[in-house]
């Protein structure tokens, strides 16, 4: 994208994750001068799981700079789902390329020069005004810009501020996820599931799995991991409160670290794969050394322009993982905000044109997402969330619907 802006602009991104890197590295190649903020003082390459890519990340990462070579991810051709028994109870033709958050993170900060990140910068508040914003850090060092990007994730403190009203509302379920180095499965698990999309459905329940990149973003055969995603219906006040408590009795309502989860509810859980997964699946959650769970939440902004402070990513809108298009809908914000920039001179124009396109893209992911996941609400609240319920609950709607662009 070229900038037909004739003076250099500025922006700050506040948020280093893949949103952040996405926005700033599509501005800085229309001609913009970047600066990302992020608060973590360590690199954040070590952290996510497995992502599920679509033709628009592969479109944006190009634009942003990056290569995409084969090495990007696993490709699958298939889609499978397990019964109970682990015979195979259906399957599907579909090519699809699997890859890591880590992976991602590393060809995006590769792409970004050094100078434009920064780590360990903790944002205490960003204040918008007509022509420019400013932001403020904990050390009390200001950074104006024309533009400030809020890409600082689903809880976003800069969509808090200026949209006080949009909470995150839980879902009524949790999703348990780990990732299992291919070397440690067994032959009879590996033949069933690594090379394939996988599913297996118990009543009001869904786990799936895919293979991603493994240690040091390897795709070599032998070197990759399986990543599972297992969602179970919780109830918030009682046993989601429960699991989030750890050994000292602390709960943390946002989110309890890994090595915090209880070694009893880690048991629990195992178990459980035992009597309702196939057993392919049951061995990869026995052999996956730190499970984690999070709790799945809604979020749609009312509106993603505040003079000029824009809200992208899961800061805008929060969608279940349904879909499988967190990223992609990152990455998609980021292109339409660097090609609103590109077409006009005039910035606040550019940010309306942005606002109308994805306020109304991100509120249908959202709902397209909410439809996937009605059948494992612990609670069904309408009839209409029933009917969907019905409606996407079957094995071959399942494998049709699941981590696909929807048409919308």
């Amino acid at each position: 994208m070229q900038s037909s802006l004739t003076n250099r602009r500025s922006a700050v991104i506040v948020g280093g994750s893949l949103g952040g890197l996405f926005a700033a590295n599509l501005l800085l190649r229309s001609g913009w001068d970047v600066t990302v903020l992020e608060r973590v003082p360590d690199e954040l390459a070590g952290r996510g799981a497995g992502i599920v890519t679509h033709p628009e990340l592969f479109d944006a990462l190009t634009a942003a700079g990056v290569a995409v070579g084969d090495d990007i991810g696993v490709t699958v051709h298939s889609r499978v789902t397990l019964n109970p028994d682990g015979t195979v109870g259906g399957s599907r033709p579909l090519t699809q390329t699997l890859t890591a958050w880590s992976k991602m993170f590393h060809v995006l900060r590769a792409a970004l020069p050094d100078t434009s990140y920064r780590s360990g910068a903790f944002v205490e508040r960003v204040d918008s005004f007509a022509d420019h914003a400013e932001v403020t850090l904990a050390d009390n060092t200001k950074l104006r810009a024309d533009l400030v990007i809020a890409a600082d994730g689903f809880r976003s403190s800069i969509r808090q501020n200026y949209l006080p009203s949009v909470q995150l509302e839980y879902a009524g379920y949790i999703a348990w996820r780990g990732l299992v180095d291919e070397r440690d499965l067994s032959r009879e698990t590996w033949e069933a599931l690594f090379d394939k999309f996988g599913f297996c459905l118990p009543p009001g329940e869904q786990m799936l799995g895919y293979p991603v990149a493994g240690p040091g973003n390897s795709t070599e055969p032998g070197h990759r991991r399986y990543n599972f995603v297992w969602y179970r219906p919780t109830d918030e006040a009682t046993t989601l409160r429960e699991l989030l408590t750890d050994a000292t009795g602390k709960c943390h309502p946002n989110g309890i670290p890994p090595h915090l989860i209880r070694p009893s509810v880690l048991a629990d859980v195992r178990e459980a794969a035992h009597e309702l997964l196939a057993p392919q699946f049951a061995e990869v959650v026995d052999k996956t050394k730190q499970p984690l769970f999070q709790p799945i939440y809604d979020l749609e902004a009312t509106k993603l322009v505040f003079d000029r402070v824009v809200l992208l990513g899961d800061a805008a809108f929060v969608a279940r993982p349904h879909c499988g298009m967190g990223v992609t809908k990152a990455a998609g914000d980021a292109t339409q905000l660097a090609r609103s920039l590109s077409a006009t001179g005039n910035i606040d124009q550019a940010l309306a044109e942005y606002e109308r396109q994805r306020l109304q893209f991100g509120c249908a992911i959202v709902e397209h997402a909410r439809h996937l996941g009605a059948y494992m609400q612990a609670q069904m609240k309408s009839p209409f969330e029933r009917e969907m319920a019905e409606k996407y609950r079957t094995p071959e709607a399942v494998m049709r619907e699941t981590a696909v662009a929807p048409t919308l």
